[in-house]
């Protein structure tokens, strides 16, 4: 049996999902935002950059399919759409990720450095 959080990232979310979560994220915004503040005095480790490269890549592999258009702008069903396009390329952007990864940790060491 598979547990909420692996369903969540194989399954498209539901509209009533959706709504769910988005209830639930708003309950614990005071939680996540502490959270985010401890973290952002941190720096990120490998796991978290490579997540980080993993969404810029998928971003750009995003905005190349739609064109330019931001995805705010895309209809639900044409969000869901280009959605299952960027899964279908997943090795892909994993790949383009790797080569990512170091400006990544670049941008990270500024945004530390710029801290102090």
């Amino acid at each position: 049996m598979i547990d909420f959080k692996e369903f969540i990232e194989t399954e498209a979310l539901s509209m009533q999902a959706r709504r769910k979560k988005a209830i639930s994220m708003r309950k614990n915004k005071a939680k996540l935002a502490m959270g985010r503040r401890r973290q952002a005095n941190k720096l990120a480790d490998k796991g978290r950059l490579m997540k980080r490269a993993q969404k810029h890549a998928r971003a750009a592999f995003a905005k190349k399919m739609t064109k330019g258009i931001p995805k705010s702008e895309l209809t639900p069903a044409r969000k869901a759409e280009l959605e299952k396009r960027l899964d279908k390329l997943a090795p892909r952007i994993k790949a383009r990720a790797k080569i990512m990864l170091k400006d990544i940790r670049k941008a990270e060491l500024a945004r530390k450095r710029g801290r102090k």
